[in-house]
């Protein structure tokens, strides 16, 4: 049976909590049917979009619970599980396994601390053990050496299917994508680079801006997917222009910027998680009219 279960757009879904950091459900229900109207197979929940490193275990646990019975089944639900304290992600990678999400997906362990190829695939192989949804590998950055080498060793622990490739590096891609003849799950993760992505491989992708305009990125897959590079490419540069804008305004943090562009779109998206600040009242009026000035409507 082919691992490669994942093909196509997922949005990587904010996470929106109120003033308490409680799940606004109802602003849950209308993200989804918004992006599952513009043509998204599914979703990718609790990852740094998602704010899970930065919420409590107990509401991503609400978070996952909230958009499966939203979901009602009309797509793919993959449920990011890690966390910086080893404990919470195998208490939610158990969690997982009691729900309906179609995978789990996890950041390799603790950036603050540097571990061997050995324990890296250890971590994998206690969660795939926690949680028998298949597992795909967050791959960033924060893994460090042969990161080809280390991917060949996780993806052959079984239940193992594959990674998000978030990483700039599309020469790894296709080194990647080429493991196991080929029969690997890969989902690009870079927004801005989507098109690179597709074109060395990558099955998919998954992406926090999105949120803010699914159907363009649904666009770019299907003209990839037809063949039509040159209209393909002319959509990855429209949206990069919007990307620019968000990346600018958010100062490092998209998840601030996305969550009010969703704001100014008409969506309740509540607030990013603390500790990071909301926008003025001019930080609005500035990221809005730079956004219409990108394209975006508002």
């Amino acid at each position: 049976m082919s691992r490669i279960l994942f093909r196509g757009i997922m949005p990587a879904l904010i996470t929106p909590i109120d003033e308490n950091r409680q799940v606004k459900k109802e602003a849950v229900k209308a993200l989804m049917d918004y992006q599952y109207s513009k043509g998204v197979k599914g979703f990718y929940i609790n990852g740094s979009t998602g704010e899970g490193p930065a919420i409590a275990a107990a509401t991503r646990m609400e978070m996952a619970e909230t958009a499966v019975a939203v979901n009602a089944g009309r797509g793919v639900i993959i449920n990011h599980i890690a966390s910086p304290n080893f404990e919470d992600a195998i208490a939610l990678a158990r969690h997982a396994d009691t729900i309906d999400v179609d995978a789990i997906s996890a950041l390799a362990p603790n950036f603050y601390f540097n571990y061997t190829p050995s324990e890296i695939v250890d971590y994998y192989k206690a969660l795939t053990e926690a949680c028998k949804k298949p597992l795909l590998v967050y791959a960033t950055p924060s893994i460090q050496g042969d990161i080809v080498s280390l991917m060949e060793k996780v993806t052959s622990l079984p239940g193992v299917i594959g990674l998000k490739f978030t990483r700039m590096s599309y020469y790894e891609l296709s080194l990647i994508k080429q493991l196991h003849l080929g029969d690997i799950n890969v989902i690009n993760g870079p927004d801005e680079m989507l098109l690179a992505g597709l074109s060395m491989g990558a099955d998919g992708g998954i992406g926090s801006t999105y949120n803010v305009m699914p159907e363009r990125f649904v666009a770019l897959y299907d003209a990839f997917r037809q063949g039509n590079m040159v209209e393909a490419q002319r959509i990855q540069y429209a949206i990069n222009r919007v990307i620019k804008v968000l990346l600018d305004h958010g100062r490092g943090n998209v998840v601030k910027s996305v969550k009010e562009a969703l704001l100014l779109m008409g969506f309740d998206s509540g607030y990013a998680a603390s500790p990071a600040a909301p926008f003025t009242a001019e930080e609005k009026a500035a990221l809005k009219a730079d956004l219409i000035a990108a394209g975006l409507e508002l």
